[in-house]
């Protein structure tokens, strides 16, 4: 039994492997095909990759410490996302019609992890056990930090910029929460699927395949981000589709697809906490670092300091997004998401799909709000539950820390 969970482990690996060779080879022999084909190789090769990171990460917290395996963790993370989005934040700065598409994927990506990844863990584990999926106290941190980076984000559409400001707040957050979680408990690593056959090799080969497998990946990720992203573009014209949907949403299906797999397969090993606490984790990850860094890549690319100007359209994108995490927060500040909250981000996270209006945009921002407030005020416990969580944060942020 164990021989075949072997085999099929190492199977998973060679198919995530496999799937990257092609968008590999099209970019390294300078060939061009029709911009859906394009899309469809080369957004492959980023999900095969980011399959193969996510098992790297989950290996290599048994070889370094535990700070640095968090940092590692929270870098590689959001690295598909970062790489295309980068690639729309420099192509920007010299073409003005790429920035919607900065904050398409951007916030694409974070209200994807919420309506489906979130959703869906918690829709499984009342399937699997009849009961409401909860996470520990340890992810206190997390949701914290994830707190103050919503709260802030409502500025962004208010001023209608995302600038140097934004990243300076954004990346402090980000180091911060960093510098927290590296004081919490040190719990040896859960490992899943690939990452499980990997992690019982010998301690060389182990380090030797490990380091192979984040460099092979970030190289397939980066060689593939360009051609993805303008293949997407291209896809949208020839198919007579609004580029920003496609980039909104079809891009981050590639890169979230690790992340929300892994979940799954927590929640399918009755791990519920660690599955719902892997995607809080993503979305602080995102909600902080990704953003952090799109001012500062379009910056680097125009030469001199600059701001991302953003139209009515990304205004009520980002907002959107905000109100959504501002929703989610407000249920999941019990530590647990129950099955009416779950249904409730999903079914307004389908919905709003169809209607791309932007007054209706701006309706569904409001329900997520108000659903918020209803949230927080019809059970002051809720209000005292995140209160007691930015308390216990900032004791942390002030402490000196251990050594």
């Amino acid at each position: 039994m164990k021989t075949n969970y072997g085999i099929k482990n190492w199977l998973f690996l060679a198919i995530a492997v496999l799937i990257t060779i092609p968008g590999l080879w099209l970019r390294l022999s300078g060939i061009h095909i029709s911009p859906q084909f394009e899309a469809m190789i080369f957004g492959l090769a980023i999900l095969g990759a980011a399959f193969l990171l996510s098992w790297a990460c989950e290996v290599a917290q048994i070889d370094i410490s535990q700070a640095l395996a968090l940092a590692l963790i929270a870098l590689v993370a959001v690295l598909p996302e970062y790489v295309v989005d980068a690639y729309f934040a420099w192509t920007a700065a010299n073409n003005a019609q790429y920035i919607p598409y900065v904050t398409a994927n951007m916030t694409g990506a974070n209200r994807l992890l919420i309506g489906i990844g979130w959703s869906l863990v918690a829709f499984l584990f009342w399937f699997k056990k009849r009961r409401t999926i909860e996470v520990g106290k340890e992810q206190t941190t997390e949701l914290s930090f994830l707190l103050l980076a919503t709260l802030y984000s409502f500025i962004i559409p208010i001023k209608g910029t995302l600038s140097l400001i934004d990243s300076l707040f954004l990346l402090t957050l980000f180091i911060l929460y960093m510098r927290t979680s590296s004081r919490g408990k040190v719990e040896p690593p859960e490992l899943t699927g690939p990452a499980v056959s990997i992690g019982c090799l010998g301690k060389g080969i182990r380090r030797t395949v490990t380091i192979g497998l984040f460099i092979f990946a970030a190289v397939a990720i980066f060689v593939s981000a360009e051609p993805f992203a303008e293949g997407l573009l291209g896809m949208g014209k020839a198919w007579g589709i609004e580029e920003f949907i496609l980039v909104q949403w079809l891009a981050p299906l590639a890169s979230e697809a690790p992340e929300i797999a892994i979940a799954v397969i927590f929640v399918l090993g009755n791990n519920g906490g660690a599955a719902l606490g892997t995607l809080v984790s993503s979305k602080v990850n995102q909600w902080t670092l990704l953003v952090a860094t799109m001012p500062i890549v379009y910056s680097i690319s125009r030469g001199a300091p600059g701001a991302l100007l953003l139209d009515g359209r990304q205004v009520e994108e980002i907002l959107l997004t905000s109100a959504q995490s501002l929703f989610a927060l407000s249920i999941l500040a019990r530590l647990r998401l129950p099955a009416w909250g779950a249904l409730t981000l999903f079914f307004l996270f389908i919905t709003q799909l169809a209607f791309p209006n932007p007054w209706v945009r701006y309706g569904y921002s409001a329900v997520y709000i108000v659903l918020a407030l209803v949230a927080l005020f019809k059970d002051k416990q809720t209000i005292k539950s995140l209160y007691s969580m930015l308390q216990q944060t900032f004791s942390l942020i002030k402490s000196p820390g251990k050594g």
